[in-house]
């Protein structure tokens, strides 16, 4: 039986959401009702880790907002094993990972209809495991999933992406192949990254974490490396043309950004159709970046956070000539996993705003958005002590999470 949570909650404005061949956008319309943020009040009420100062004003610490649309929330599914990723099929249906190496696929209403297995095995063990997955947006004639996964080669671990056909029968993936590794590989079990998206000319974008050492961190401002990096890939894991480091010695051709630590949320903006990305600082400083070829953006020269010791990172600095600036940060952390845009007519004061699963945070950061600035955060289902991974608009207009804990939420208008 669902458990059911009655909230009433908070207001909105901006863009939308398209994450092609998960999260497809219904239509573009321009949000409305204007938030009130004349209080000023941030929802951050903790002391920052640090006294650096934002670059420009409302980089961090937005006023806070409240929805004024009474929600139901409701846990739909309470027995899935360390889910990473939600997906949404065609006919309404999720695709969920768990991290072990298993797709299962849920009916429209949470239940487990069965599992997928076929897939090749994982190394889970950290934050590694099966990760994202996606659907081919051409899904409904050829059945293609793409997903990404920690992967053991005789050098260390790598982020692996793999391809698969779904089979009739829906129980397994059928020729399932590794069509890009994210090397150098390394012996950790940190810091993978792993959100995939496609663009509107079918092409992978996939985004990888540096893999966390002091080794491996300084490899994001590496091109010859696929860390810390968003790569852009076709369906075959070949390096889309033209890229804007394809002429570039000793780069990767895939590399389509860099200096990143470890991004785990990937989401397309389809008014301005620019990349969003979601990162993981350290003590501090996590980023919501919108992402542009060829741009550097800072790690681990520049950031807002701390090492975890409390010392300074590397020089200490926050803003370097030639490296981009956050639209947003978060200090102290909240841990920003996936993220989506909201574009449905259903909770009207949310069309277009940014929602962020927050994992040490244990809440979902509704952000909302105006010239590609925060202007206002609410924090959402903070009282239920949930570590949040992954979340999906569903064609329904209900905003779906998956938890670390193993809870599909569906959180809807009352």
């Amino acid at each position: 039986m669902a458990t059911i949570y009655h909230k009433t909650l908070l207001t909105g404005i901006t863009f939308m959401a398209a994450i092609v061949g998960c999260n497809n956008s219904e239509g573009i319309s321009k949000a409305q009702n204007p938030v009130d943020t004349s209080t000023g009040a941030s929802v951050e009420t903790q002391k920052p880790n640090t006294d650096y100062k934002p670059a420009v004003p409302g980089q961090t610490r937005a006023p806070a907002v409240k929805t004024t649309t009474p929600l139901n929330i409701t846990v739909i599914n309470s027995s899935l094993k360390q889910p990473w990723s939600i997906c949404n099929l065609p006919d309404g249906r999720f695709l969920v990972t768990e991290k072990s190496g298993i797709i299962k696929i849920l009916n429209a209403d949470g239940t487990t209809a069965h599992s997928v297995t076929g897939l090749p095995a994982v190394v889970n063990e950290g934050q590694g495991g099966l990760l994202d997955v996606i659907i081919d947006p051409q899904f409904t004639s050829n059945r293609m999933l793409y997903w990404g996964f920690s992967q053991a080669t005789p050098q260390g671990n790598v982020l692996a992406i793999a391809k698969g056909r779904l089979a009739n029968d829906e129980s397994k993936i059928e020729n399932a192949i590794v069509i890009y590794q994210a090397t150098p590989a390394y012996n950790g079990t940190l810091h993978y990254g792993s959100r995939i998206l496609f663009d509107a000319q079918g092409n992978l974008f996939v985004s990888a974490g540096e893999r966390s050492s002091e080794e491996t961190r300084v490899k994001a401002q590496d091109l010859s490396t696929s860390l810390g990096k968003i790569l852009h890939i076709t369906k075959e894991g070949k390096p889309v043309p033209n890229g804007p480091f394809a002429n570039t010695a000793n780069a990767k051709p895939e590399v389509y950004a860099y200096g990143l630590r470890n991004p785990q949320g990937l989401a397309w903006n389809p008014i301005t159709n620019e990349l969003w990305e979601a990162e993981f600082g350290p003590r501090g400083g996590d980023e919501i970046n919108i992402i542009k070829p060829g741009k550097n953006y800072g790690w681990p020269v520049i950031t807002y956070g701390l090492e975890y010791s409390g010392e300074k990172v590397g020089e200490g600095i926050q803003q370097k000539e030639g490296m981009e600036q956050p639209v947003y940060y978060w200090d102290p952390s909240i841990s920003p996993s996936g993220i989506t845009f909201y574009n449905n007519d259903l909770i009207a004061e949310w069309k277009g705003n940014l929602f962020a699963g927050g994992l040490g945070g244990a809440h979902i950061a509704r952000l909302v958005i105006k010239d590609n600035k925060v202007i206002g955060e609410e924090r959402l289902l903070k009282d239920l002590g949930e570590r949040f991974r992954a979340l999906t608009a569903g064609k329904d207009g209900a905003l779906y999470t998956v938890t670390d804990g193993g809870k599909l939420y569906k959180i809807t208008k009352k």
